[in-house]
């Protein structure tokens, strides 16, 4: 199969992040380790549950939204309301937005707010698939502060903090640059054929993950060259924006533009594969 050239992207800003402003050092801290319990408390609980309806009866509570593969559970609404006892306590009048009960009053004009997917990837743990998380993330103005990502099946718990680094189960994360994406694993939670035949000409898999939060973690892991994802909403991937941020991967939106936090879009990757694998994102478009 012939695969045309495509052109090189010339992003506005180029590929360096933007510098974010420090936060105070007993916040981080604080916030690191409330998240980080509120991780393992999710942990447990998912691990506990997982794939109950996979037999063909129901998981517990499972009922759907938008359409019958919008999956919600009882474990989804149970963290989720975890999570905003122990933040309500902890951080009185940071407000909390969520995806099972929304946003909080002032959410979107305050300082900081925590942002909560109880389970991300809520079809997949309800059939049992290994590919769900719990993603929690402290945000300010500039992008995520603080996100942590609990990944069950792997009994492992991944936490950045801004200008802390990456950790995974307390070991410190960096991704390496690459020449290329030759080789390589790109994620995606929405497969287009232009994608598949560029990346396939390039030598590279593309890879289905069911959780966008994991799907960005596997860059600020190196398991993965690059993530795309089309549509998603803040709660998705703002605790795994931060591992990235902080792995050193770089980020930008649909217009090729570095940000923190996209809306509408984004592509997260490993700095060397930015300007080729943005090329077959926009060949997409």
């Amino acid at each position: 199969m012939t695969v045309l050239p495509l052109p090189t992207p010339t992003p506005a800003a180029g590929p360096a992040m933007p510098p974010r402003p420090p936060v105070e050092p007993g916040l981080l801290s604080r916030a690191l380790e409330v998240a980080g319990r509120l991780a393992n408390d999710a942990a447990e609980v998912i691990t506990a549950t997982v794939g109950r309806g996979c037999d063909g009866g129901p998981a517990p509570g499972a009922g759907y939204k938008a359409n019958p593969f919008d999956w919600v559970t009882d474990t989804d609404r149970t963290l989720e309301r975890h999570t905003r006892r122990v933040l309500a306590a902890e951080f009185p009048g940071v407000p909390v937005v969520g995806e099972e009960y929304g946003a909080d009053p002032g959410a979107a004009d305050a300082e900081y707010r925590w942002v909560v997917d109880p389970v991300d990837g809520t079809a997949n743990y309800v059939a049992g698939f290994p590919w769900c998380a719990y993603s929690l993330a402290l945000v300010d103005a500039a992008g995520p502060v603080v996100g942590v990502i609990a990944d069950p099946s792997r009994a492992q718990i991944y936490a950045a903090a801004r200008g802390r680094g990456v950790r995974a189960n307390g070991v410190p994360v960096r991704i390496a640059p690459r020449p290329g994406p030759a080789g390589g694993l790109v994620c995606a939670e929405r497969v287009t054929e232009p994608l598949v035949r560029h990346a396939a000409a390039a030598h590279v898999g593309v890879r289905v993950l069911g959780s966008a939060a994991l799907a960005v973690a596997q860059v600020a892991l190196g398991h993965a060259v690059a993530t795309v994802l089309d549509a998603y909403h803040e709660w998705d991937v703002a605790g795994a924006l931060t591992l990235a941020l902080e792995a050193g991967a770089v980020v930008l939106d649909r217009d090729g533009r570095p940000d923190p936090l996209p809306a509408g879009g984004l592509l997260v990757a490993v700095p060397g594969v930015v300007d080729e694998v943005f090329a077959w994102w926009r060949a997409c478009s």
